[in-house]
């Protein structure tokens, strides 16, 4: 067994256990791993937003290109600062109006792609047991979403099997996300028993 002397693969190694340690009982080496994985993360996400946002959209323009409208976006970013202010906090609503409106704009032609999308994957070239299933499974959802009509005989029994395709589909996100979780810590275990203590290859 060949136990790495890399520094950065011990403190990786480090981390790791402490984080995993919180599957025996809260202790003070998973609060340290935990404290300096979310002081990294913001400082990590600080630095991109200052470099990506504030030097590459504000400074660059501003300075070097002579692009004075980028004015207009600085000052109702920095009022969205107010609201740390008491008396001037009401400016906030400002730059909010403007990102909900802009929002809101944006979001309407990318709904109705989407909304095309579905609607386009609902009426298959080609009528199979499969694409049978995924018909009757739009139909009997939005049947289930249909709240001005009271779920009682014909419309309650379609409805029911609308849940059915609901239950369905929640039990397979959650499956991935089970998935997803054991493959990141089979990756960590493989991490520990090769690149750390050298026991696998």
């Amino acid at each position: 067994m060949a136990i790495s002397t890399s520094i950065w693969i011990w403190i990786s190694a480090l981390l790791t256990l402490a984080i995993y340690s919180f599957l025996y009982k809260d202790n003070p080496f998973y609060k340290f791993a935990e404290y300096l994985l979310v002081g990294i993360s913001i400082g990590y996400g600080i630095s991109v937003y200052w470099h990506n946002t504030i030097i590459t959209k504000v400074y660059n323009p501003l300075v070097h290109d002579k692009d004075f409208l980028v004015i207009i976006p600085l000052l109702l970013g920095l009022l969205m600062f107010s609201r740390f202010f008491k008396n001037y906090s009401h400016l906030s609503r400002i730059p909010i109006a403007f990102i909900v409106g802009a929002g809101t704009g944006l979001s309407i032609p990318s709904s109705f792609e989407f909304l095309f999308k579905q609607v386009q994957g609902t009426m298959p070239t080609a009528f199979t047991i499969g694409n049978l299933i995924i018909i009757i499974g739009v139909i009997t959802t939005l049947i289930y979403f249909f709240f001005s009509m009271e779920h009682k005989g014909f419309i309650g029994k379609v409805s029911r099997v609308g849940i059915t395709f609901i239950m369905i589909a929640f039990g397979a996100a959650f499956g991935y996300t089970i998935m997803a979780r054991i493959s990141l810590f089979i990756g960590r275990i493989q991490f520990l028993l090769s690149d750390w203590l050298g026991i696998i290859k």
